[in-house]
């Protein structure tokens, strides 16, 4: 199968929607996007990565990789100025979102913040026309089950679903028509929360497609126990119908990173049910879950790629990673039964870690690039698979970093490299440690000058900045995915010095 990338050198920045400027304490997919696109449009750039963009929970330190749904999406990413502008809150309502920082978010304030914008908005909604967003809901088939899902979740006081009324818990027909009745404007707010989103989104898919910029998405493998995925679908998944609990969960066992490997906890497909039915069933979830996605985007990178092709399965009682089993994914038939029905994916697989040559090979026979991360070039192995020289082929998208990793800049004076390292590193970029040039313009260049034909660098590299601007640091459970980016960064001088390396290396 062909690779989307079809080996034509390009480039593209990563930065999530809520690192975008703007006065509202969050980025947002109004003007900000809109300002963003024109900057990568003007810096000779053909992508732009972004981070899921479904709902966040403050339980979950808002991380957009742990959701209550994997087909919604986040009101936090609604535009205030785009509700002013269709008339659906006054000014003074947008006047008091912009006391905000704009160099971190503020998530419990822009939290509340936007609910009462978006409840002001569906309050003047009601007496419009509804043509537009009555064929919204009909035509997308999760949005019923999600807005009832939300709905109960506000009822009773945002308890998991499976610790509901038993009901509720296992969607009894009569209990969910009574519920929908009973809460109708509730679920009809939820309704209009992402007709809103879905409505902002396609403006600005439609921007990017004008000025030539190919939207690069982000499909978390797992989902949430307590979402309306796993709630509207538990035949799905391995959940104990007894307890409505899972009864084996995902993780990744023991290596050189953690001792007791990592215990993620979300409930496993039921990819080798001996049931058609249940066969069947996953395919069309994610048959649904793909056109979804891109119905957003032009691009998916595929998080933890390999579980498809074997997956690390948990027993829920252990309270580790590190007694499990490998058990078999669906393999390359189950995206020959989803292309039967979408056609062929642009997917990037997330291939970093422990990877087998299972993996690989399911990887190399579907046509999907793989990923490459500069910072993990570096451990004195001249055999290293990250280092440019060892790239196989140029169907692969090289990374100074990824949004789990510290900044280059950060990672480079942070412990993790000792002198000796460091003095490896500027020579792999044909320095010394006494040039002036900065590490993150050094591994830019290498990422630019290799045979990837798509070189991706994470905003806070191109800037230059340190460790306070990271996005994600695995395993601390606080303090995650805050970083904005202050307009004055995004410079037109910026954008200059970035096509100019887009034209040297052919990108």
């Amino acid at each position: 199968m062909a690779s989307f990338l079809n080996k034509e050198r390009s480039a593209g920045i990563l930065a999530h929607i809520t690192s975008l400027p703007g006065p509202f304490g969050i980025g947002d997919i109004g003007s900000s996007a809109f300002s963003f696109i024109d900057f990568l449009h003007n810096a000779g750039q053909k992508y732009w990565q972004i981070l899921p963009t479904v709902p966040t929970n403050l339980v979950f330190d808002s991380s957009p990789y742990m959701s209550s749904s994997a087909f919604a999406g986040s009101p936090l990413l609604i535009s205030p100025q785009s509700l002013f502008e269709a008339g659906l809150i006054n000014a003074a309502a947008l006047e008091q979102g912009k006391l905000f920082s704009p160099h971190f978010t503020d998530y419990p304030k822009v939290q509340r913040f936007k609910k009462e914008l978006l409840e002001s908005a569906y309050g003047s909604f009601a007496d419009k026309p509804q043509k537009q967003f009555d064929e919204f809901i009909r035509r997308t088939p999760w949005l019923q089950d999600y807005a009832l899902f939300m709905s109960l979740k506000g009822v009773y006081d945002a308890q998991p679903w499976y610790e509901w009324p038993e009901e509720l818990a296992r969607r009894e027909p009569k209990a969910l028509a009574e519920a929908e009745d009973r809460y109708r404007d509730r679920v009809n707010y939820y309704l209009f929360e992402q007709y809103i989103f879905f409505s902002q989104w396609r403006a600005l898919k439609r921007y990017a497609a004008e000025k030539n910029i190919r939207l690069i998405g982000d499909i978390p493998i797992y989902v949430g126990l307590d979402s309306s995925d796993v709630w509207t679908h538990r035949d799905l998944f391995e959940i104990n119908e007894k307890t409505l609990k899972p009864t084996r969960v995902s993780g990744v066992p023991p290596d050189y990173f953690s001792s007791t490997g990592q215990r993620w906890g979300n409930p496993l497909y039921r990819w080798n049910s001996e049931n058609k039915q249940t066969e069947t069933g996953l395919v069309d979830w994610w048959v649904q879950r793909f056109r979804a996605v891109f119905g957003l985007v032009d691009v998916a990178r595929v998080d933890h790629f390999r579980g498809f092709e074997a997956y690390w399965a948990i027993d829920e009682k252990e309270e580790t990673a590190i007694n499990g089993t490998w058990d078999p994914g669906p393999g390359i038939s189950f995206f020959t039964r989803v292309y039967t029905q979408l056609g062929e994916l642009n997917i990037i697989a997330e291939d970093l870690g422990e990877i087998t040559p299972e993996v690989i090979k399911l990887r190399q026979d579907l046509g999907f690039p793989g990923m490459k991360v500069l910072q993990f070039a570096f451990d004195n192995n001249p055999k290293n698979s990250f280092l440019p020289y060892n790239f196989d082929n140029a169907n692969c998208v090289v990374y100074t970093g990824t949004h789990d990793n510290d900044t280059t800049m950060g990672w480079f004076l942070s412990d993790y490299l000792d002198e000796q390292a460091r003095a490896a590193v500027k020579r792999a970029a044909n320095r010394t440690m006494h040039d002036a040039s900065p590490i993150n313009q050094d591994l830019i260049y290498l990422a630019y000058s290799s045979i990837a034909a798509l070189a991706v660098i994470p905003l806070q590299d191109l800037l230059g900045f340190g460790s306070d601007c990271r996005m994600n640091t695995p395993g601390v459970a606080e303090g995650n995915w805050r970083w904005r980016c202050s307009e004055q960064y995004l410079s037109a001088e910026l954008a200059l010095e970035l096509k100019q390396l887009v034209t040297i290396f052919g990108r």
